[in-house]
């Protein structure tokens, strides 16, 4: 199939030689193309320019001619920090936030993190597929193009490899571009309480070793925070994931400043998330070092906590990636469009950068930069096209809009 692209008003994140990622000052730079073409073929961009340049039509056969008029063209969404498979809401949690109770106050009283592992218990694979599958396409729709889905809510060798299961079958039934992430690590369960040491053993030799045997998981991550995993827990558990064939990544200083984000540095974590109480230490480290750093601007929102000095890091001249962080408890949204509203009023990031955040960066937190990311010749046809709108400075404007028309995955369109 070939899909050609006509009178594009901007075709936004185009790139000759693709980078891997974008950091410091350049991520203020978002090359486009106004007045632009677009060529698809089979499953990758073919060719771009400007329509002054275009040579037109020479073979008809399989063709689909899109008129953007008035539209951009942007390269889909990569959402890089999930946990898009779960069994029922919790959105009482929500109420008792309102009412005063802290996220330790509920997780200490068996909701949070355990909440979802009792309900996941419970569920089937079926029920599971189902109701991922729905929340896939909802995201799809508003522009994503891939997503890390962790699992983290099973707790149990079972329910573990039950999640894991249900993902490696998500990456069959979606079009969408799916990594699947080990997140045992992400709570100790009741039965554990008085003996974490034993859990972790059998997170590593137990759980892993099954994973392994199955390849169900690209990466492993673990929960760095009080009362969850020590920073030398944390590097223990992401090692041994290494030797299986996980590449790191951390839940680091979402709560407090408590050493997730040097535990992944050590560990050659690909990633470090949430970063809400990250200090100078840490981005001092992150410059030194190959992970990316990962803001939740959802989770952060929801939760209320301090703003993670998004502004500093990239003035220091970090890259900054953008994720979701999809989940029942603390994210319950998956809509892209909405974080980069939340990046440039709370952030203080220019739209630029919040979408650089969204597509290039967040495709290298997934090992995608090869791919995804961008609008260049060779990487896969993942691209979504606008309404009729003025610039790309409307996107995160108009916060609470759909302002998606049209989304094509590899090369096809998704009605």
């Amino acid at each position: 199939m070939r899909i050609l692209i006509k009178n594009i008003k901007q075709l936004v994140q185009t790139e000759e030689h693709p980078k891997l990622k974008i950091s410091g000052k350049e991520m203020n730079q978002l090359p486009c193309i106004n007045d632009a073409w677009l060529a698809i073929e089979d499953d990758k961009i073919a060719g771009f320019g400007k329509m002054e340049d275009w040579e037109g039509i020479a073979d008809w056969t399989n063709l689909t001619i899109i008129d953007a008029t008035d539209k951009l063209v942007l390269p889909c969404y990569c959402d890089s920090h999930t946990h898009i498979v779960y069994a029922g809401t919790r959105e009482s949690e929500f109420v008792d936030r309102i009412n005063g109770l802290t996220y330790e106050e509920i997780f200490s009283r068996g909701g949070g993190i355990l909440n979802s592992a009792k309900k996941l218990h419970e569920a089937t694979e079926e029920e599971l597929i189902e109701s991922a599958l729905k929340r896939l396409n909802e995201v799809m729709m508003l522009g994503t193009g891939a997503i890390e889905i962790k699992s983290g809510y099973g707790l149990s060798t079972q329910s573990e490899l039950k999640m894991l299961r249900v993902i490696k079958k998500l990456k069959a039934l979606s079009p969408l571009t799916i990594k699947a992430t080990f997140l045992g690590a992400h709570a100790v369960p009741s039965e554990y309480k008085n003996n974490k040491r034993a859990y972790i053993d059998l997170l590593i030799n137990e759980m892993m070793p099954l994973i392994a045997e199955e390849k169900l998981a690209d990466y492993c991550d673990v929960f760095c925070e009080q009362n969850y995993f020590t920073k030398e827990e944390t590097i223990e558990i992401l090692l041994a994931g290494k030797k299986y064939g996980m590449t790191p990544k951390v839940h680091a200083e979402q709560l407090s400043n408590f050493g997730g984000t040097l535990a992944g540095i050590k560990a050659g974590a690909i990633s470090v998330d949430h970063l809400e109480f990250v200090g100078d230490a840490e981005i001092d480290a992150l410059l030194n070092s190959e992970t990316m750093p990962t803001i939740l601007p959802g989770a952060q929102f929801f939760l209320g906590l301090p703003l993670p000095p998004a502004r500093q890091m990239i003035d220091a001249g970090l890259a900054i990636a953008i994720a979701s962080d999809y989940n029942p408890g603390s994210s319950p949204s998956g809509n892209m469009n909405f974080l980069l509203s939340l990046c440039c009023i709370n952030y203080k990031m220019t739209p630029e950068e919040a979408i650089n955040a969204t597509t290039i960066n967040s495709s290298y937190a997934m090992n995608l930069s090869e791919t995804h990311g961008s609008i260049a010749i060779g990487k896969l046809a993942n691209v979504f096209i606008t309404k009729e709108i003025s610039s790309y400075n409307f996107i995160p404007y108009s916060f609470g809009s759909n302002l998606i028309e049209q989304v094509i995955l590899n090369g096809k369109i998704i009605n």
